[in-house]
């Protein structure tokens, strides 16, 4: 009996310890099957599981290219910074924070609202671009669930000075105006990846390393002289200041090239300080604002009457008695010039001159010669928001309509434009193509659109514009001979054309012997009794051509004053 009991109790003790060996078997086939084969559900289905858990992806921001102007200056430029975020559930947690609070200046409420908003994510920025050792700072108190990321912050050398064209980019980096927005992904480059494992709470532990390298973006030079630029700022913030204008342009463009070289506006803004820019302040009004231009489009009725074969610049126009009916509209003169020649008609700027020779010649012809001189059409500069202002097309035109229209009325064009349809004069008679990039061709064609004998006429005539009885004597340059246009255009209200509300223009060409620089100065609102486009805007081109034909190496090609003479010699009083 003891005997068969023991063989059982050995037949038992056998199965047992069988059934260990085959679970031991088992557990280390499992083991293999998960550590070291793939059978659907191993190495590669567990790494795959642990990655979803504890290894991330990070953006890698990319430097973002420079915009520099003709000569290599700076405009635009990105910085690197750090910013600081959290995990809010993370963070929340946390016994100091009224210790984080302190180092990032906010009251303990402000940031323990912040954290209650974001609870049910995981991601919140506690503050952005920091400077680098200000941010090491915060880091190093050691604060559980602060994080840090590099980022770059765009920086602007000059400012307000040539913030509206530049633009400026938001605060993720992307651009929002000017050329930023405009050449934003020329600019901008490529960001890269690196992967980084975090543990339980969301907290990266470890850099596993670079994915995929960063590409810088492209950098952007621009025709914009700086030095232009910072000159042009200034006169035209003395020129609002003196005059009381609500707003004012200045545009100069290189006639030959086609190039900008500086275009300054006002209200202005600074591109640094984003905190109080609005965004009307930040359009570039040279290429956006529209205006009636005027009598700066009286040379370009001279252009169709000297084209029609009808006239010449020496040709008489009897303007007697000072005043002409046109329907039911009496046009006037400041006084009755009486038979004047057809070059004295645009150097007195008589609308009763301008008037019989609109009549004359029909406006279809003016009207032709605005289209072909880019009127109505944008620059193609590619700057956003540009206008191409309007050139009517009626199918019938009212007698009042056709003749207002060959001096400035009923029509709109930007600063940009009247400069260049002036180009043109300067120009030889061609229409260059408007460019705010550099060009390293300096003669880049463009279009002929008159006759370049027609061109130096028109230029004769602006010459004397600017001579001791024209309109814009204030225009004048020491030392050299310019030419241009005075304009003084009536705003429009509710009711029609206002009394006491006016733009003052002036669109200039220096030196006007061997034309170069066409500049176009434009004063919105001037206050006071010097409004017009001599008395405002004529003084203001005046002192941006003398110092635009120093700073690009023209010389003087007339001897000085005596007046000039006596203020260089020593002892003159300052």
């Amino acid at each position: 009996m003891s005997r068969a009991k023991s063989q059982n109790f050995d037949g038992r003790a056998w199965l047992v310890m069988g059934m260990i060996v085959a679970m031991f078997l088992l557990l280390v086939a499992r083991v293999l099957s998960l550590q070291v084969l793939d059978l659907g559900r191993g190495t590669a289905f567990l790494k795959r599981q642990g990655d979803m858990r504890m290894v991330r992806t990070a953006e890698l921001p990319a430097y973002r290219g420079l915009i520099t102007d003709r000569r290599g200056d700076p405009l635009a430029v990105s910085t690197p910074v750090v910013s600081l975020w959290a995990n809010p559930a993370v963070l929340a947690r946390s016994e100091r924070l009224d210790e984080l609070a302190q180092a990032l200046e906010l009251a303990p409420e402000a940031l323990e609202d912040r954290l209650a908003r974001y609870e049910q994510r995981k991601f919140m920025y506690l503050q952005r671009h920091l400077v680098p050792a200000r941010a090491r700072e915060i880091l190093a108190l050691g604060i559980k669930g602060v994080r840090a990321e590099r980022e770059y912050r765009r920086f602007y050398p000059a400012g307000e000075v040539a913030a509206q064209i530049v633009g400026m980019t938001n605060v993720d980096g992307k651009g929002v105006a000017g050329l930023e927005l405009a050449y934003d992904d020329w600019l901008r480059g490529r960001p890269g990846k690196k992967r980084y494992i975090k543990d339980l709470h969301g907290e990266a532990v470890r850099d596993i390393g670079v994915v995929e390298e960063a590409h810088p973006g492209r950098n952007l030079q621009l025709s914009i002289d700086l030095r232009l630029q910072y000159l042009q700022h200034r006169e035209l913030a003395r020129a609002v200041a003196i005059t009381g204008a609500e707003a004012g342009i200045i545009v100069t463009l290189d006639a030959h090239s086609g190039e900008i070289l500086a275009s300054a506006s006002h209200p202005d803004f600074n591109p640094n300080n984003r905190s109080d820019v609005a965004m009307g302040q930040t359009r570039n009004r040279a290429m956006t604002d529209t205006f009636e231009p005027g009598s700066t489009m009286k040379p370009l009725t001279l252009v169709a009457a000297l084209e029609s074969g009808r006239y010449s610049v020496e040709s008489l126009v009897d303007t007697s008695p000072g005043r002409i009916r046109v329907g039911r509209k009496v046009l006037h003169d400041p006084r009755d010039y009486g038979e004047i020649s057809l070059s004295r008609v645009i150097e007195k700027s008589s609308q009763v001159g301008v008037t019989l020779i609109a009549q004359d010649i029909g406006h279809e012809a003016v009207w032709g010669v605005f289209q072909r001189f880019g009127l109505g059409e944008t620059t193609n500069t590619g700057f956003p928001g540009e206008s191409g202002g309007l050139l009517p097309q009626r199918p019938k035109w009212r007698p009042i309509e056709e003749v207002t229209l060959a001096f400035g009325y009923g029509l709109t064009a930007t600063p940009l434009q009247i400069a260049r349809a002036y180009a043109v004069f300067a120009n030889g008679g061609v229409l260059p193509e408007v460019s705010i990039l550099r060009r390293d061709n300096v003669d880049q064609g463009g279009r002929r659109i008159i006759d370049a004998r027609v061109a130096a006429d028109v230029r004769q005539v602006l010459q004397a514009v600017t001579g001791e009885s024209g309109t814009a004597g204030r225009a004048r340059v020491a030392g050299y001979e310019v030419g241009g246009k005075t304009g003084t255009v009536h705003k429009v209200g509710a009711g029609g054309y206002l009394d006491d509300q006016y733009v003052a223009l002036f669109a200039g060409i220096a030196p006007i012997d061997e034309p170069r620089f066409v500049t176009v100065v434009v004063l919105d609102r001037p206050k006071g009794d010097e409004y017009g486009g001599g008395s405002a805007a004529a003084p203001v081109f005046a002192r941006v051509a003398a110092e635009t034909l120093r700073l690009m190496g023209v010389a003087p090609a007339l001897p000085p004053t005596n007046d000039e003479l006596l203020a260089a010699a020593p002892g003159a009083p300052l």
